[in-house]
């Protein structure tokens, strides 16, 4: 791939991460400037009130902090998804927004859930596990890179640091869940490892290259003149 193509191509891959966080942000500037409060649109576990919840959770946060928090990693995570597994970007984030939701609103514990890092968690286990499955090149590259910015997240599955740190664990665990069945599940799907074959060189040999066992037998009269000939 050109120079000019790679820039393109990562400009386009950016796109939906961007307007992710600015949806995020632009939830959070209304609620500075007009002193409202959108955290009952949250989840709230096994009510028909929190079901809207299930969809808009990821863009609602407690504050500026907790929406830093999480708009880089939908940045950087959402930019690789896109860059590196393109024909089955839009699937992995659409599934792991819904699944994630519903996950937490059928089994997290009472109370209001809310903020985007369910689906980083989704897309940081996706990211991190897929390219060892695939054995490509550069996905494995790009886990490696994951695990290195981002493997501490695993600290935010244990229930008692997110309780005591207020932190929802289920929705964690289930981006957690979620990335890890979606990177098995879609393995044959997007970038795959390249396969060399080898051909066999005997496939390989024109029509006038044959072994010395090939060569045909005499006829009859060929046999019978050399028989004469010795007699």
């Amino acid at each position: 791939m050109e120079i000019q193509d790679e820039k393109q191509f990562f400009k386009s891959s950016i796109v939906v991460p961007i307007i992710l966080v600015m949806i995020m942000l632009l939830v959070e500037i209304v609620e500075a400037v007009f002193h409202l409060d959108f955290s009952f649109l949250g989840i709230k576990p096994l009510s028909a009130e929190g079901l809207p919840g299930i969809l808009l959770f990821h863009f609602l946060h407690g504050d500026w902090e907790h929406l830093f928090a999480n708009s880089i990693p939908i940045l950087v995570l959402g930019t690789s998804l896109y860059y590196f597994y393109k024909p089955i970007a839009n699937k992995i984030l659409l599934i792991l927004m819904l699944s994630t939701g519903l996950i937490t609103w059928c089994l997290a514990r009472s109370g209001v859930h809310i903020g985007a890092s369910a689906l980083v968690y989704g897309l940081t286990f996706f990211l991190m596990l897929s390219g060892f499955i695939r054995r490509e090149k550069k996905t494995v590259i790009i886990s490696l890179i994951v695990v290195f910015l981002y493997g501490s997240l695993v600290w935010g599955l244990y229930p008692k640091y997110a309780i005591e740190n207020n932190i929802s664990w289920e929705g964690h665990l289930s981006g957690f869940v979620m990335g890890i069945v979606l990177a098995f599940f879609y393995k044959n799907e997007g970038p795959q490892r390249e396969e060399h074959v080898w051909e066999n060189e005997e496939e390989d040999k024109g029509e006038d290259e044959k072994p010395y066992w090939d060569i045909p037998e005499p006829d009859k009269d060929e046999l019978t003149i050399v028989y004469r000939f010795r007699k």
